[in-house]
């Protein structure tokens, strides 16, 4: 019986429906929420791939009126939060709906944090920092693997500093997430490698952080076996539902994970990659993921046995070295698999930068719950190993 697993958790989530044609649910619950008028959250790739449409016609069919904002970028923005603020207040709105990945569920979660509160979005930083709960927030995710839609996470970049920043806190968890898997057969190839490797980096960093139990671990190892086996399938065969649905509902439990456990070093060191150089959150964690996997798995070796099982391996009858080594050749096989093999010199990334990372990957919150705790000189080796 491990340490923790009768230690006294608390757990949060949304509710969520999880199905194909759940986003034309959004007008309905809307509506239940007390929406009077709704910001719909969005960025122009969702408008132009028709799923903002569908929601802002579920609206229409309710009688309810919204306003647009679609001023998001990858790696939200603190003034693109700032501009959708200035728009609720102007549009006189008391609800919101994200519809997109995690940049514009994370950019409505910032909107929804400032009109509450009356204060700017840097002040939020940290953990439980939001005192007074967004407006209703429903949220529709078309990316399988940010789970940003079932998360206490808001993650937001302030270009001035160029870092990231997280705000933790179950006030910025959604009223609702409408989860409809059809939204992912819109994804290109790079998308789906990315955000599902995101996906299998929360669970595989939930499954084996100190803050892990038995409630998350379900989800997270359920996660992982999901993801794995349908990544590449979803891949090859992008209007498949099958295998969209499969990787949608492994990116949910990975949230419903993650969001609970916490997560670790990669996304702590994605975190500030991100940040400083405004790269792909899903591809810095698929960078990353093995070498950190590789640093971690002696503070954890019976987990990472668990979740190369999970992956489908065989490691009964291999010493420690091999079961080393099998993990981290799958993993570095499904990336390649997955088109994700580019190196972080080939985004930019160079050692004269690992300082500047470093230090900020140090102070991510994601760090705190990596299970081997490691110096400033271990995150630098880690870095220059993924250059």
């Amino acid at each position: 019986m491990e340490e923790n697993e009768f230690t006294l958790r608390k757990f949060v989530a949304p509710e969520f429906v999880f199905g194909v044609g759940a986003r034309h649910l959004a007008g309905r619950y809307a509506k239940n929420l007390g929406g009077r008028k709704v910001l719909v959250v969005s960025d122009p790739g969702v408008v132009a791939a028709g799923w903002t449409r569908d929601v802002t016609d579920s609206l229409e069919a309710v009688g309810l009126p919204f306003a647009l904002f679609t001023g998001v970028t990858s790696n939200p923005k603190v003034d693109e939060i700032m501009a959708g603020v200035a728009l609720y207040h102007e549009e006189e709105c008391n609800a919101l709906i994200a519809v997109g990945g995690g940049s514009p569920i994370d950019c409505a979660k910032g909107i929804g944090i400032v009109t509450s509160n009356g204060r700017h979005i840097l002040l939020f930083e940290g953990v439980d920092t939001v005192r007074i709960p967004m407006p209703p927030l429903i949220c529709i995710p078309t990316t399988g693997g940010t789970s940003a839609d079932v998360s206490q996470f808001a993650i937001i970049s302030n270009p001035l500093e160029k870092i990231k920043f997280a705000i933790i806190s179950k006030s910025v968890v959604p009223d609702l997430a409408l989860i409809d898997p059809a939204t992912l057969t819109t994804m290109g190839s790079y998308l789906t490698a990315c955000t599902g490797l995101d996906a299998l980096t929360h669970a595989i960093e939930a499954y084996v952080s100190t803050a892990r139990s038995s409630m998350t671990d379900l989800h997270a190892i359920e996660a992982i076996r999901l993801v794995s086996a349908n990544l590449i399938p979803s891949i090859n065969n992008p209007e498949s539902l099958e295998y969209r649905t499969k990787v949608m509902q492994g990116s949910l439990q990975a949230g419903l994970a993650f969001s609970n456990a916490i997560l670790g070093a990669t996304h702590a060191m994605a975190h500030s990659l991100g940040g400083a150089l405004d790269i792909a959150h899903g591809e810095c964690n698929a960078i990353l993921l093995d070498h950190v996997i590789e640093f971690n798995m002696s503070s954890a070796p019976e987990r990472f046995e668990q979740i190369a099982a999970a992956m489908g391996l065989e490691l009964q009858g291999m010493d420690s070295a091999h079961k080393k080594s099998a993990l981290l050749n799958h993993v570095r096989n499904l990336k390649t698999a997955a088109g994700i093999d580019r190196r972080l010199n080939e985004l930019g990334v160079g050692l004269s930068d690992m300082r500047f990372l470093t230090n900020h990957a140090l102070k991510d919150p994601c760090m705190a719950t990596n299970p081997r705790k490691p110096t400033q000189r271990d995150i630098e080796v880690v870095y220059e190993e993924s250059l």
